[in-house]
């Protein structure tokens, strides 16, 4: 039905990024079963080079994206809205720096991130109310920190969005979006991450950036150019 190269294209999809497993059973697990955020690829690969040993995170929404960072960061708080997935988050995460709360009530829910200290490292806006989260997000950001948004693209259709991002941008932060697919899905989607100007996370590797899933030159010589000849 389709050409020999668009195979090798498809069944590096399944491979590397475990993508029909994804959207067939609806799970946010790379291919070898490691819990990976909603986000899209480009922004799930970017944020996994740094080290987060030291870094303490606070979520908008919680998911496996909060086994993601539980697995790297130093400490996790996660805020859930919706009782039945907090019921099942609470008992099937056990991750022992993992914390989620459940916070449904208004103005509650984004001043939960008040409740423990005063700055966090990363702030992942991925829940409701994401203006007014993005807000706090803002008066919560640690020197040198970032924060997330997910489903930024909805800008064009979502006054919310407008207001989030306009406000993450008059607080002097720098705005890169992350376009492509993502987890789940079908179609593609935006993460945006916003830094403050004095970003500073250090890398887990030797070199930025590092080879990517799917990438030609992570393999061996001898695969490297049979894959060549075959794309050419």
């Amino acid at each position: 039905m389709y050409s020999e190269k668009f195979k090798i294209f498809i069944d590096m999809w399944r491979e590397e990024f475990g993508i029909e497993r994804s959207i067939d059973e609806k799970v946010c697990l790379d291919k070898d079963n490691n819990p990976i955020p909603w986000y899209t690829y480009p922004a799930i690969e970017y944020l996994s080079q740094f080290d987060y040993s030291d870094k303490e995170i606070f979520e908008f929404g919680c998911g496996y994206s909060s086994l993601f960072w539980a697995r790297r960061a130093k400490k996790v708080i996660s805020i859930e809205d919706n009782l039945k997935w907090f019921d099942k988050w609470k008992s099937e995460f056990k991750e022992l720096n993992l914390d989620i709360r459940w916070r449904d009530e208004g103005e509650i829910y984004e001043n939960a991130i008040f409740e423990d200290k005063n700055e966090y490292d990363v702030i992942v806006v991925d829940g409701k109310r994401r203006w007014q989260c993005a807000e706090v997000a803002v008066k919560s950001l640690a020197d040198g920190g970032m924060i997330i948004l997910d489903d930024s693209d909805r800008i064009n259709t979502s006054e919310e969005y407008v207001k989030a991002v306009d406000f993450l941008k008059k607080a002097n932060l720098l705005q890169v979006d992350f376009y492509g697919f993502c987890p789940m899905n079908s179609y593609t989607k935006t993460t945006s991450i916003f830094f403050n100007r004095n970003f500073n996370f250090e890398s887990l590797y030797k070199v930025q950036p590092i080879n990517g899933w799917g990438n030609l030159w992570s393999k061996s010589r001898k695969d490297r150019k049979a894959l060549y000849k075959k794309n050419m």
